[in-house]
Parts: structure tokens; sequence; C-alpha cells
């Protein structure tokens, strides 16, 4: 619409006026032929024009129907406007709109009127609006190109920034953003890179920290292991009659306190590192259950498995199998029963469903225990926990750019929806009572 107005106003009006200007010299060159000529001739050329007395009694009627005709009305006051401008005032104009387009125009020769009827030029007419409207819908069509054009230079390094931010939110580490986009966004794009520059800083030193904490406390553990192992063999070859002798019980308790520890440490271990700097690759989840449930199996837990057809799935396979053995370990120690497996998949996910028909805990407790050093109340009496497992199978699942949920499980029991989407590929871990506090399978 604006490019339509300029085109009326600044374009066809100029025209139109010009063209008056130009038509009221003819007329004036004609009305001074007329009154040159001779009296013998005068009214002979003047019937030749078509003129009469008086103007026909049906000009200049209005009619507003269509857009259209609004224009070429407006056009017409337009060409009218300037016609008169440039006329002696004893000369007026009418325009005829019934019974075809005529201009007629009041001429004197020798002091008689004559109203002649001349033709309309067609810069008057309203030409020319067919081609002011398409030069109208061209700009506009130009102008909307190239704001999508500008729209989708902008949008390109927003959809690269929020891409990167779900990267960073799923563990992963993007890499820098292009900062040569405009102004304002490339500065919000040097800040992010700076802040996943610090954030990558500070887990390389938890991972650093955590792992030199981990070497100094294990020296001394491993000393004292060898030293109560030194003092069982020295027990051993002495005499059996020493009634002072340390007794047995405290040398296997204190072993399994120190086992204990290690395992403690261990899982601190596995929550700093969580998969991080492992790749994804291609794997069969099958034959990583399998292996698992086989596994398991040797330690005298069976678990049912139902296994369907899955294409390869791309995972962190050391990370993976950290997850499924939290979740079948959980299902042993908290469900005890009705330990089952099964895998399936559909159009855009993969599958594994670790269950059992334990009494498990409500949804708000369950999740309670995803945040590190959560246990739930039926874990108290398990000693060695730390309350990492299931924050362990929460930050591995965020990785793979997924989450960790609790559902009920069909016909009793928990279960706990792990939803993963390695590459192009959605991977769900389900497992019963798992939701429950986990403990590291070794």
């Amino acid at each position: 619409m604006c490019s339509l107005s300029v085109l009326v106003h600044y374009v066809q009006r100029p025209r139109v006026e010009r063209a008056a200007s130009v038509f009221a010299s003819y007329v004036q060159t004609l009305d001074t032929l007329l009154d040159a000529a001779p009296a013998s001739s005068r009214d002979a050329l003047a019937e030749r024009l078509g003129s009469r007395g008086e103007p026909p009694a049906a000009a200049d009627a209005p009619n507003h129907d269509t857009p259209l005709h609004t224009y070429r009305t407006y056009q017409r006051e337009v060409f009218l406007r300037g016609l008169r401008a440039h006329l002696p005032a004893d000369m007026p104009v009418v325009w005829q709109t019934e019974g075809g387009q005529r201009l007629w125009i009041r001429m004197h020769a020798q002091g008689r009127p004559y109203w002649v009827a001349l033709p309309i030029p067609q810069d008057a007419d309203g030409t020319g609006v067919e081609a002011a409207a398409l030069l109208s819908v061209v700009m506009a069509a130009l102008a909307a190109l190239t704001g999508y054009l500008i729209q989708r230079h902008l949008n390109r390094p927003l959809q690269e920034l929020a891409h990167a931010a779900r990267r960073v939110s799923a563990g992963e580490n993007p890499p820098p953003l292009p900062t040569d986009s405009p102004t304002e966004i490339a500065e919000v794009s040097t800040a992010f890179n700076q802040m996943t520059a610090v954030l990558q800083q500070a887990e390389s030193n938890r991972a650093l920290m955590l792992a030199g904490i981990s070497h100094d406390i294990r020296t001394p553990l491993t000393k004292l292991r060898l030293a109560m192992a030194m003092s069982g063999s020295s027990r051993e070859s002495g005499s059996t009659a020493d009634a002072n002798a340390p007794d047995d019980s405290f040398t296997v308790a204190a072993d399994a306190y120190l086992d204990q520890i290690d395992t403690i440490l261990q899982q601190f271990m596995d929550y700093a590192g969580s998969g991080e700097r492992e790749l994804a690759q291609p794997g069969d989840l099958n034959a990583l259950v399998s292996q698992l449930a086989a596994d398991f199996a040797g330690l005298g837990h069976e678990f049912d498995l139902s296994l369907a057809p899955l294409p390869p799935v791309a995972f962190r396979p050391v990370s993976m199998m950290r997850v499924l053995m939290n979740l079948m370990q959980n299902a042993i120690v908290y469900g005890k029963t009705g330990l089952a497996v099964r895998t399936w998949t559909d159009a855009d996910a993969a599958y594994v469903a670790v269950g059992d028909r334990g009494a498990g805990l409500d949804a708000h407790e369950l999740e309670a225990l995803k945040q590190p050093f959560q246990r739930g109340h039926n874990a108290r009496g398990h000693s060695g926990g730390t309350g990492l497992g299931l924050a362990i199978v929460d930050r591995i699942a965020r990785l793979h750019g997924g989450a960790l949920r609790f559902l009920p499980r069909d016909g009793g029991g928990l279960e706990a929806w792990v939803r993963t989407a390695a590459k192009a590929r959605a991977v769900r871990l389900c497992a019963g009572s798992c939701q429950r506090d986990t403990e590291r399978h070794t």
C-alpha cells in the first residue's frame, strides 16, 4: 500500500498534471484557430468538431462502484484541476461520463460560444494504473524477500546458539560459536564461548581434583590392607594358644570397611566422569543386555529376557553399560522378584525395559533421588551407598540427550524411564525399582 501510494502521488500525478498542461495548450491553439477562421467557414469547422450551444445534460455523472473507477475518478479530478489552472476563466470544462467518455470545453469565436467535444487523453483516463499496481506488487515482493533474507541472517546465529546451549545442557562440549554475525548477537556468542570455556575448565579441575583425592586415599588404604594381610599371616604362623592375639572377626570387618570405602571412592569417580569424554558409536543394545543378564545369572540373579530385533543405536558403550548395571542392580537389591528385561523399537526410538515387582516409592520421592547424595527410606539399611547411583544414571541419560523419569509398572512395581537420543535415534531405558538408591555393581 505504501509503494502504491508513492507511485500514485509522485509518479502518476505529475504525469497527469503534465498531460493537462500540454492539453491546455492544444485547446488554446484550437480556440485561436476558431476565432481567426472566416465567418463563412467557422460554422462548418465547428460542426465538424461536433460543437453545440450547450453541454450535454448527462455530463459529469459520478460513479464510485469499484476501486479502479475510484482511482480513475481521482485521476480525472487531477487532470481537470490542472486543465482549469492553465485555461482562461471563461473556458469552463465538463467531463462527460455517460454515453461515452468525452471532454466538453466552451470556446469563443467572435463572442459566440461553442461547446466542443474533445477526446480524452490517455494519461487522464486512468491508464497506467495496472502497471502501477503491478510495480507495487513487485516492490512489495522485493521488500518481503529482503526482510526474509535479513531474518534468516539474524536467525541463523540464534539457532546455532540455541543448539549449542542444548548440547551444553546435555553435558557435551560444543565447538565455539562463530562471531561474524551482527554486533549484538556476536557479543552474545562471544560471551557464550567464554562461558563454555570456563565450564570446561571447571569440569577438568573437578575431575583432576577427584582423581587426586582418590589416588591419595587409595594409597594408604592399600598399605592398610597389606598390613592387615601380613598381620593375619603372622598370627597363623604363631602360637594358636596366645589369648591376646587379635580376633579374626576384627580383621574381616576392617576388610569389609575398606571395601566400602573403595566402592564410595569409585562412585564419586563415576559421577565425576559420567562419560563426557567417551564418543558415541553404533552398537547392539540387545547384545549389551544379554551380556549383562548372563553376568547377573552367574551371580544367581535370573532376568527374564524378551528381546525384539533392534537396529544399530548410537550410544557410549561404557556409559550405557554403567546405566544398565545400575538399574539392574537396583532391581535385584530392592525389587528381588519379577526381574525382567525386554527390548522393542518404534519409528524413531529403541527401548530397553528393566523391571521388578518390588514395593516402590512414590513419584515425589523418586524425583528427589535423582539429586546427588539422596537415598530412599528403603535404602537406609544398605551400607556402602552414597546416593549417587540415580544421579549417575540421570547424568548419563542427559548426556545422551534424554532424562530420567519414573512411572508405575503394569501389574505392580515401578519403572524408571531413561530417554536417550544418541545422534539420530532415541533410546529409552526403563528399569523397575531402580528409582531407588543404586549401588555400583562390581
